[in-house]
């Protein structure tokens, strides 16, 4: 056996690819005054198109197309409009029953016949129960208040549904209607308060589907006689005249029998049902709105009154057209019946301020939907009649006088005024704020919704800086942080936009005087992550935002979520903008960042977490004292012990602490003594890992740091320290830890490729940037491959490590193959291409020039070993083990295609390494052979193989031998 002589320079320039110089950047924009080619477009004018848009008459053939389908055009609009209305009305009783959910149970007094179904079990005769109240009124009272589960109230309704529908189905329309009837006057007990909106919700979906089966009867009268002969089609904008006899008279008794139900309520209610149904009888059916809306007034109690006044405003939207003036009267009466609610001279239910502040939450939703119908594309003009209507503006120009309005109404008209509104009139509604302070709202959370109404379109400068002038008025009178926070978080966008720093120094000086008079709850915390995100967020400069008074003081008094998600807001900015070098900023972010280490259990972390740890190492590596080396790796000292239980981190430390010392290594060796405490802290640290598969990374790459500084014995002692990671390595049972795909390296891998050239590079520790993923798992092939690489990688640092004669030329390496040949747990695959690593190792250690070395003062091999006969054939010795040990895996794989291509890498690694003589030429077609029996014949890989030996083979008895 003899080892192939290769001249690596000469072999990297025949595969280098030629160059010719360029006149210009390719990156460069093209100078107008250059001959590049430049591409001509040419209009070839072509008349066989005809372009109907450039016509001269095509703005009158569209004309004259808007006019043919205008009517067409308007049916399909409104019909859009009704399809939109139904979708918002269906959500918002979604909206309603997910804020007032049911309680498991309901107690109803006087429970109505027509939920319980067990009829006359329950039921006892008017004289024993008059008789009976007389005895013991207070006895009578508590027997008479009835139980029942939420759900079966539920069910009882919806079964009450169908029965209407079934009844109506079998023409037993007097049934319909006396169960819908019933129906409606279960909105009449609201004793049960929390229990009414969703009471609403079933009870108006059953008036809704009786008006629906009304109309469409009435309809088809109208449409088809007795005999079912078609009389008309009604459009969709049909008129009263266009309505025969019969469905005029079929909708005018369906109004009588409505209007001769007994109980206002439910009166009210059937006919909105079937409100739309006035379209038969008259041209203008929203005259009758005025006077439901006055008939509602007769509703004593107050949360009936405002449902019915929210049905009223569903059940208008169905007609074609209609004003927005019985949606007014009923904010007026609602703003009356809230102050009578309100009052201390008047309560309702008890007279309970738990009940009343219930009441007026019950009440809320019916105002929120009333306003939005009110400004449903209003114009302005017309948002000025209804302000004047509702009794805050005094003209179309004085939008807002100084009448005082209701808490809660004033808040849903502040939500639904166009922002232009809103906007000029800014300082006039803070004042309109002022006046209304009544105990149905809070009115700081309506000071805040200016705020975001005034984010939604800047007004004029002046408008602004009043606005702000006024909050910061309002807001130092404020005691409670928590009110405090409402109000000035949506102006601090505004402040900060508008570089208002006084403003901001005066709100930070607040919230700092504030939070530290008593101990911060949870609402106070999140309101403060709010405001110091938007400043963090506006500001650049992480240091600007330091140097804000108060507000370190008030991130210190933060806790919990918020403060992680502050810290590592503060960390993303800090990392995001190279190194950091101020010693201050450097100590202050070691602060925060032990504070969110302290907050997070990064042993047993998931998700988000994973976030945090990245941002502490990141923060870690961009540390930078410059000349102040020694500071530096103080500092990484201090991180170790700090964030211990960061995997991530250790791993940075490691990469920090080799960059420190080659940074030292350009000013020469002055600075050992420093290296050598570098060093000294990777070899501490490294152990700390839990993953042997990065400290293998990182022992080589800290083992290349010392080899650049001449420290040969720690360099070895690394090297073994790598080889002892490997045995500990379990690929079977799999290992907790953190996989790591290394970007960069400084030696390139030894591969044992068929023409491969080693391309001469120094070596250099460079900043390592890592991709890491916390599993729980058995290494999947990805992370076999990533192992393997490591060790290709110790090979090609091999190359230049200085052989120990004392201990044998090739003790590591036999150290390796030992480790491969001992490990039950290697495969067949992994031994194979360890085992050509290790060939091309000794291939290449027996060349009179190495590929590369440490560029120093340090000897290699190729140097100390010149033309001793003894160290090339202690390698030919090794290597010729390593080749039967080859052989035998190969012909022990039990898997034929797996066999074919581990022949195939030995014999190119074979080859790359050897002359091809009679010693290797049976090895060579032995492997070949193997590969042919169980690889396809057009396998490329195996073709490919077989040139290559031809190729090294000037009188080859390859070829002839192994023809395909």
């Amino acid at each position: 056996m003899e080892f192939r002589p290769r001249n690596y320079i000469a072999e990297e320039e025949s595969h280098a690819l030629p160059r010719s110089g360029a006149d210009d950047h390719p990156l460069f924009a093209p100078s107008t005054s250059s001959n590049h080619h430049k591409v001509d477009v040419v209009d070839h004018e072509s008349h066989d198109f005809f372009d109907p848009l450039r016509s001269p008459a095509a703005n009158a053939v569209a004309l004259n197309k808007d006019v043919e389908d205008g009517e067409s055009s308007s049916t399909v609009s409104s019909e859009a409009a009704a399809e939109v209305s139904v979708k918002e009305w269906t959500t918002f009783k979604r909206f309603l029953m997910q804020k007032f959910p049911v309680s498991k149970m309901v107690s109803v007094s006087l429970m109505p016949d027509v939920i319980i179904k067990t009829g006359k079990a329950n039921v006892k005769d008017s004289t024993t129960k008059h008789l009976k109240e007389l005895d013991d009124p207070a006895n009578f009272a508590e027997e008479d208040v009835k139980v029942i589960t939420g759900q079966e109230y539920v069910s009882r309704l919806h079964e009450l549904k169908d029965e209407i529908k079934r009844a109506w189905t079998a023409e037993d329309r007097v049934t319909s209607l006396k169960l819908s009837i019933k129906v409606a006057r279960l909105l009449m007990d609201t004793s049960v308060l929390q229990f009414y909106p969703t009471l609403f919700v079933l009870v108006v979906e059953i008036m809704d589907m009786l008006g629906n089966l009304v109309w469409e009867r009435i309809k088809q009268k109208a449409e088809f006689g007795e005999d079912g002969s078609r009389l008309c089609y009604l459009s969709e904008n049909f008129k009263e005249i266009n309505i025969c006899v019969e469905a005029k008279e079929t909708c005018n008794n369906w109004f009588c029998k409505v209007g001769s139900v007994r109980e206002l309520l439910p009166r009210i209610y059937l006919e909105l049902a079937i409100l739309p149904c006035w379209r038969f009888l008259n041209d203008r059916p929203a005259n009758s709105l005025q006077r439901l809306v006055l008939m509602t007034r007769g509703l004593a109690d107050p949360l009936a009154s405002v449902y019915c006044r929210l049905y009223m405003a569903h059940c208008a939207r169905k007609l074609p057209s209609c004003d927005t003036g019985h949606l007014i009267t009923s904010i007026n009466d609602i703003k009356i019946l809230l102050t009578r609610v309100l009052s201390t001279k008047e309560a309702a239910h008890g007279k309970s301020v738990d009940n009343r502040r219930l009441l007026v939450s019950l009440m809320e939703p019916t105002i929120e939907y009333i306003m939005k119908c009110i400004f449903k594309d209003a114009s302005q003009r017309q948002v000025g009649t209804v302000l004047m209507e509702l009794g805050l503006g005094r003209n179309q120009v004085e939008l807002f006088g100084s009448n005082p309005c209701v808490s809660v109404v004033l808040h849903h008209l502040l939500k639904e005024l166009p922002t232009e509104i809103v906007g000029s009139y800014a300082v006039e509604i803070l004042h309109l704020i002022e006046y209304s302070n009544d105990k149905s709202y809070d009115q700081c959370l309506n000071y805040r919704l200016l705020g975001f109404r005034l984010c939604e379109r800047r007004p004029t400068l002046d408008i602004l800086n009043a606005a702000v002038d006024r909050i910061i008025q309002v807001v130092t009178l404020l005691d409670e942080l928590d009110d405090f926070l409402k109000v000035v978080d949506p102006y601090v966008d505004i402040i900060l936009q508008n570089q208002m720093d006084n403003h901001l120094n005066t709100i930070l000086e607040g919230i700092s005087e504030r939070a530290c008079k008593k101990e911060i709850v949870d609402n106070d915390v999140v309101g403060l992550q709010s405001i110091l995100m938007k400043i963090l967020s506006h500001f650049k400069d992480l240091e600007d935002v330091f140097a804000l008074g108060h507000f370190l003081e008030i991130l210190d008094v933060m806790y919990g979520s918020s403060r992680i998600s502050i810290d590592m807001q503060i960390l993303n900015m800090a990392t995001r903008n190279g190194c950091i070098n101020d010693p201050t900023t450097v100590q202050l972010l070691f602060e925060i960042c032990q504070a969110l280490h302290d907050g997070i259990d990064f042993v047993n972390s998931k998700g988000d977490d994973y976030q945090a740890a990245r941002l502490i190492s990141r923060f870690v590596l961009m540390v930078d004292y410059g000349a102040e080396m020694e500071r530096h790796l103080t500092f990484l000292v201090e991180c170790r012990g700090a964030f211990g239980s960061i995997n991530e981190l250790k791993e940075t430390l490691v990469h920090s602490s080799n960059h420190l010392a080659t940074k030292a290594l350009k000013d020469g060796r002055k600075h050992l003594s420093f290296v050598k405490s570098c060093i000294a802290f990777s070899e501490v640290t490294i152990p700390s890992i839990s993953d042997h598969i990065r400290q293998l990374n990182l022992y080589i790459e800290t083992s290349e740091v010392a080899l650049l500084a001449g420290l040969i014995s720690h360099s070895d002692g690394l090297v073994d320290s790598a080889i002892s990671c490997l045995q500990s390595v379990d690929l079977i049972n799999g290992c907790s830890g953190v996989r790591l795909r290394c970007n960069g390296g400084t030696v390139p891998p030894l591969h044992p490729a068929v023409g491969s050239t080693w391309i001469d590079g120094s070596i250099g520790i460079q900043r390592l940037g890592a991709t890491v993923a916390r599993y729980h798992r058995s290494l999947t092939p990805v992370d076999v491959d990533g192992m393997v690489t490591s060790i290709q990688k110790l090979c090609s640092l091999l190359v230049i490590v200085p052989g120990n004669p004392e201990l044998g030329f090739t003790h590591t390496l036999k150290s390796i193959l030992s480790l491969i040949t001992s490990q039950s747990w290697i495969t067949s695959k992994i031994k194979i291409r360890i085992s050509c690593a290790i060939v091309s190792l000794s291939a290449t250690l027996s060349q009179n020039k190495l590929p590369y070395n440490a560029d120093l003062e340090i000897l290699s091999n190729d140097l100390l070993f010149y033309g001793d006969s003894s160290y090339v054939q202690e390698l030919l010795s090794f290597s010729e083990h390593v080749l039967q040990n080859l052989v035998e895996i190969i012909e022990q794989e039990p898997s034929g295609a797996v066999r074919g291509s581990m022949a195939l890498e030995a014999c190119n690694c074979i080859a790359a390494s050897f002359k091809i003589n009679h010693n290797i030429q049976p090895v060579c077609s032995k492997l070949i052979e193997t590969a042919k029996s169980n690889l396809s014949t057009n396998d490329a890989y195996l073709q490919s193989t077989i040139k290559v030996l031809d190729k090294h083979l000037p009188t080859s008895g390859i070829s002839a031998s192994t023809t395909i």
